[in-house]
C-alpha cells in the first residue's frame, strides 16, 4: 500500500472506530448485563446506560485504527499476484492479524467498560484504579485470549463475508458499490457473524467480570462456556443474542459505511 492509503485507512477507520461505538453504547450496556453472572436488574438494568462510557471515547479510534491499517495492508500484500480463489482466504488472515493487533488497545478499554457497565455507581476512573490496585496490568488485560478467540472466528465469518456481497453486488451493477451499499453488505455481515459467535461473547465477558480468584479469571474459554453451559444451558450461551444482533447489525452499517465514505473522502 501507498503511504496515502495507509493514513486513509488509519484515520478513516479511527472515525468510524468512535461513530460507532459511542452511537451503539447503549446497546452495548444493555447486552454485558444480560451476559453478567449477577443478572440483568442487579446489574443495573437500564438504569446508567452510559456507564462506562469514557473508556469507550478513549479506546474507540486507536483500537479501530489499528485494526484498519493492519487488514488493508495485509490484505494488500496476500492479494498481490494472489489467485482470485485465494481472495476469501487473504481477507480471513489480513482480518484475523487486524484483531490480534486491535486487541492490545480493546481489551483494557473493554475490561474497564465493562466493569463500568455492571456498577454504574463507579465512576471510570475509580475502576481503573482498583483494576490496577489489585490486580496490576495483567488485570487489564484479563480476557485478552477469550477476546480474541471471539474477535478472530468473528472476523473470519464477517469479512469476508462483507467482501463478497460487495463484490456481488458490484458485478450485477456493473461498478463498485457506494459507500451506502457497503454498510448494507456490512450491516448482513455483521449480524450473522454475532449471532454465531455469541456463546464465545457470553464467555469473554463472565471471564472480564469474574472476581479476582474466581475459577473464570483464570481466563480458560472451554471452562467459562461448560460451566454456563451446566448452569444455564442454551439459553445462557446466547445470553444478549439480540441486542448483541442489533448493534452489531446496526454497528457493521455505520462502521463498514462509514469507513468506506472516509476512505473515499480522503483519497
Amino acid at each position: 500500500m501507498e503511504p496515502r492509503e495507509s493514513w486513509a485507512a488509519l484515520a478513516a477507520g479511527g472515525v468510524a472506530g468512535v461513530c460507532v461505538d459511542l452511537i451503539l453504547f447503549p446497546l452495548d450496556t444493555v447486552k454485558t448485563r444480560l451476559q453478567s453472572p449477577q443478572g440483568f436488574r442487579k446489574a443495573g438494568g437500564f438504569h446508567g446506560i452510559y456507564a462506562g462510557v469514557p473508556s469507550t471515547a478513549i479506546g474507540s479510534f486507536p483500537n479501530a485504527a489499528a485494526f484498519f491499517i493492519t487488514y488493508e495492508n495485509v490484505k494488500s500484500m496476500l492479494q498481490h499476484d494472489s489467485m482470485s480463489y485465494l481472495t476469501p482466504a487473504a481477507h480471513m488472515v489480513a482480518a484475523s492479524l487486524g484483531e490480534v493487533v486491535a486487541c492490545l488497545i480493546r481489551v483494557p478499554s473493554e475490561v474497564v467498560k465493562q466493569r463500568a457497565q455492571v456498577s454504574p455507581s463507579s465512576s471510570t476512573l475509580r475502576i481503573l484504579s482498583h483494576t490496577l490496585h489489585h490486580e496490576g496490568i495483567q488485570g487489564l488485560y484479563r480476557g485478552y485470549k477469550s477476546t480474541v478467540l471471539r474477535e478472530i472466528p468473528f472476523s473470519l465469518v464477517q469479512f469476508p463475508l462483507w467482501e463478497s456481497l460487495k463484490d456481488l453486488w458490484s458485478w450485477k451493477q456493473g461498478h463498485v458499490v457506494d459507500s451506502w451499499q457497503s454498510a448494507v453488505c456490512g450491516a448482513f455481515a455483521g449480524g450473522f457473524a454475532a449471532a454465531v459467535t455469541t456463546p464465545l461473547d457470553v464467555a469473554k465477558t463472565r471471564i472480564m467480570l469474574a472476581k479476582a480468584g474466581s475459577s473464570n479469571a483464570s481466563g480458560n474459554v472451554l471452562a467459562a462456556l461448560g460451566g454456563i453451559w451446566r448452569t444455564q444451558g442454551l439459553s445462557g450461551l446466547f445470553a444478549g443474542v439480540v441486542p448483541r444482533m442489533a448493534a452489531i447489525s446496526l454497528g457493521g452499517f455505520i462502521f463498514l459505511g462509514t469507513y468506506e465514505k472516509t476512505r473515499q473522502l480522503l483519497l
